[in-house]
């Protein structure tokens, strides 16, 4: 049994598909996940799984589609990769201003000039593998360096998350089972 946390794309915020973490948890306890758990109402969750890791995203964008009706893109990471990007913070020190974006996997390409292009003074921004981190002294909601700027700039599908969200994420899903990846 692993213990997987999931991050849906759009849900909740800025006027767009609605979903109470209630109906979240009861549909991912419908497709056999254990020990679910929601954090905040911006489509995060924490699951136990004993089935195939590879079909994580596919099996909850479809059920989310049939449930609910909306086409929900869903980002999954594992504890060891969640504390792995944690370590990798390119920013340290700063986590005040910092946001985590997951992307659903490498960018091919990279957007170098077009992402240093739209980026507001203060404001720096690293790729590294599958997370982007980005710094926004003037908060995320004024950033340029949004979800769909950088899908479309690196042609993966993307969701953000602040700091302290990602360490709350991260210890959920340590309590979930604390020896598990």
């Amino acid at each position: 049994m692993a213990v997987y946390i999931s991050m849906l794309r759009g849900i909740n915020v800025g006027g767009n598909a609605k979903i109470s973490m209630a109906d979240l948890k009861a549909l991912y306890e419908s497709l056999g996940f254990t020990q679910v758990q929601t954090h905040i109402q911006s489509g995060n969750v924490v699951m136990a799984y004993d089935g195939e890791p590879a079909r994580l995203v596919n099996m909850i964008e479809k059920a989310l589609q049939r449930r609910f009706g909306f086409d929900v893109k869903v980002v999954v990471r594992t504890v060891k990769g969640l504390e792995t990007s944690i370590r990798n913070n390119p920013f340290p020190g700063r986590e005040g201003a910092l946001h985590m974006t997951f992307l659903s996997e490498k960018p091919v390409r990279t957007a170098d000039n077009d992402i240093n292009r739209v980026k507001s003074p203060g404001e720096e921004i690293c790729v590294k593998g599958t997370e982007v981190y980005i710094l926004c002294p003037d908060g995320y909601g004024r950033t340029k360096l949004s979800n769909n700027f950088l899908e479309r700039k690196l042609g993966v599908v993307a969701t953000t998350r602040n700091w302290k969200t990602v360490h709350a994420l991260l210890a959920m899903a340590k309590s979930v089972a604390p020896a598990q990846d």
